[in-house]
């Protein structure tokens, strides 16, 4: 095996219209360590956090920094204290926020954040779910604390504000299995449509009023809150819906101080869910994403779960890798975009 891989990252924080705004850089292949796989990455998707971490920043960076937080791949070498995996599996996850990223030809990766990939899944169906399956497992059964499915009687719903998108295509499909009443938010025809076919019972438009909108449903009050965008904008409308004793979780940071004063009469509680924090932190419950990325590719080989990857770019260059990030940047997407290597 070649001492050096190639990779596509950046040493300047630029538009995606800059020449070097990605580029591909030969640098040492990295070294396991005691619990890290080497995995020869087949595919990876793209996230809005790779674009915000591309465009967020100043000056020059010494060394390329390496994006890509979604892969499938096999197995190559392992470290000393791996027990979970072997040299030759097919592996998916989406890897931690300190580490070199997946948009390379090889990538070292922490055993307790890896699952075995679905079995009956392409490279392609794969690599689009690590990541948001992480992070939407953890919001509904970790931070929401919703009992995991399979379905029992609908006697509680959720709204999910943008439901459409990464997150929010398994979140509503996580949140259908385990028996809750979906109300997805979708603002076009195409969304509504995708987001019903993806475990949502009742849609509403997030561009109109969302208090309005939940009660023309003829609900007072919903059990459950999942923000995935525009968490300043959704705020007011989040704690008039929320019932009291309710729960709320967001992804997407606020720009504004929140007023948590509106939740004080209801005793409702709000959780942030980072699907970084345990690696990033060595949490002692690092291994519950092994735990989850198994149980995710078990749903997603019954065909309980769907792969939510909507377009495919072949082969993996810096050209498809940045129409990739100008997909994700349009805030119209649906689902997910995969660059394979073939």
């Amino acid at each position: 095996m070649k001492k050096t891989m190639k990779v596509i990252g950046f040493k300047e924080h630029l538009p995606l219209t800059a020449a070097n705004s990605l580029q591909e850089f030969e640098v040492p292949r990295p070294q396991v360590q005691e619990h890290d796989l080497l995995v020869e990455v087949a595919a990876v998707s793209v996230n809005p956090v790779d674009v915000g971490v591309r465009r967020t920043g100043h000056g020059v960076l010494q060394k390329p920094k390496v994006l890509g937080w979604d892969a499938v791949g096999i197995v190559k070498e392992i470290g000393s204290a791996v027990t979970l995996f072997k040299p030759g599996e097919r592996v998916f996850y989406a890897g931690s926020f300190k580490r070199p990223g997946s948009n390379s030809e090889y990538q070292v990766v922490d055993e307790r954040i890896v699952g075995h990939a679905p079995e009956k899944l392409t490279d392609a169906q794969a690599a689009a779910v690590p990541l948001t399956s992480l992070t939407a497992w953890e919001a509904l059964f970790e931070q929401l604390e919703i009992a995991q499915g399979p379905a029992k009687e609908r006697t509680k719903t959720i709204l999910i504000i943008n439901g459409a998108g990464g997150v929010g295509s398994i979140a509503t499909q996580l949140a259908d299995w385990a028996g809750l009443k979906v109300i997805a938010s979708a603002s076009r025809r195409e969304t509504i449509r995708w987001v019903k076919q993806h475990g949502a019972q009742q849609t509403v438009n997030h561009r109109k009023n969302l208090v309005t909108e939940v009660r023309n449903l003829g609900y007072q009050y919903v059990d459950y809150i999942l923000g995935l965008s525009d968490l300043d904008g959704h705020w007011a409308e989040i704690a008039a819906l929320i019932k009291p004793s309710g729960r709320i979780a967001a992804i997407t940071e606020n720009k504004r101080p929140l007023d948590l004063k509106k939740l004080t009469k209801k005793r409702a509680k709000f959780a942030w869910e980072w699907m970084y924090t345990k690696s990033y932190y060595q949490t002692p419950d690092m291994l519950s994403q092994h735990v989850i990325l198994e149980k995710m590719a078990a749903l997603l080989d019954q065909g309980i779960i769907k792969s939510t990857v909507t377009q495919e770019l072949s082969p993996f260059n810096v050209a498809n890798l940045k129409r990739a990030h100008e997909l994700v940047e349009s805030n119209h997407m649906m689902g997910k975009v995969v660059i394979c290597k073939q």
